[in-house]
């Protein structure tokens, strides 16, 4: 497949890599330059920063821009092609943002976090797959099985709620890390100690129900040791963080109980 990119953020710049493997990259496309530039050299690909420029004979133009501006582009994307398959890679945006606007489209949703620094294992990555001709289904199912185990033909709805679950799975639980550092960093206190608790609370959640591999104060109603911990985020004046703790702890308390 010839292959285009709107885009040159950390899912272009994942995706972009593991389709020139297979495929041509025809174009990258961003309104800096040098950000195009950039990742066109990685894959081969002609760096462009205005729709004017755009090769319209390719078989795919993936958009992997922000949320926010999926419709803006599509809008603009469908004055250059006629024939070409669209596709967007958000977990929460509707197809239908797209199919007001363009016939052929559809979404290639990689369910994962991306970072410039870190590689994906995109054997193990789900692919959620969506598109709004049937006869569409096929070439984008193709070309997730040549990256992935874990294909899926999912609504936009239910990509929606997954979005929302990794959410909380993902960005949530990170930011409860970092939490964690901010208390130990204040008591001067390694946070590499509790590398291997975070290890190991991910995986039992990868090979249990969450639910029943709950532990903590919270769940054992260790009401002293819940004054406790309160009581030290007092006294080093994070009401912030004793809201969240305290939050946490009572969601844990009821859903112990239902």
């Amino acid at each position: 497949m010839r292959i285009s990119f709107i885009g040159s953020g950390r899912v272009a710049t994942h995706l972009a890599q593991i389709f020139a493997k297979q495929h041509q990259i025809v174009q990258i496309m961003s309104p800096t330059l040098a950000h195009a530039q950039k990742l066109a050299d990685l894959v081969d690909a002609q760096a462009i920063d205005v729709f004017e420029a755009i090769e319209p004979s390719i078989d795919m133009c993936v958009i992997a821009v922000s949320d926010q501006m999926i419709s803006q582009t599509i809008q603009k994307l469908s004055h250059y092609f006629q024939q070409t398959l669209i596709v967007h890679t958000s977990g929460s945006t509707h197809l239908n943002v797209l199919k007001q606007h363009y016939d052929n489209v559809g979404v290639f949703y990689p369910l994962q976090t991306f970072s410039f620094e870190s590689k994906i294992d995109w054997k193990n990555t789900p692919l959620l797959i969506e598109a709004a001709l049937d006869n569409q289904q096929t070439p984008l199912l193709n070309l997730a099985n040549s990256l992935s185990d874990r294909v899926y033909l999912y609504s936009s709805e239910q990509r929606l709620s997954l979005h929302l679950a990794a959410v909380f799975a993902c960005n949530f639980s990170n930011y409860c890390y970092d939490m964690a550092k901010q208390i130990v960093d204040q008591h001067q206190v390694d946070f590499n100690l509790l590398y291997p608790l975070i290890l190991e609370t991910a995986n039992k959640a990868t090979h249990n129900a969450p639910k029943i591999v709950q532990t903590g104060p919270a769940m054992r109603g260790d009401q002293n040791i819940l004054t406790m911990h309160q009581n030290l985020l007092a006294s080093a004046q994070r009401e912030d963080l004793a809201q969240v703790y305290q939050l946490l702890s009572e969601q844990i308390m009821q859903r112990k109980n239902h």
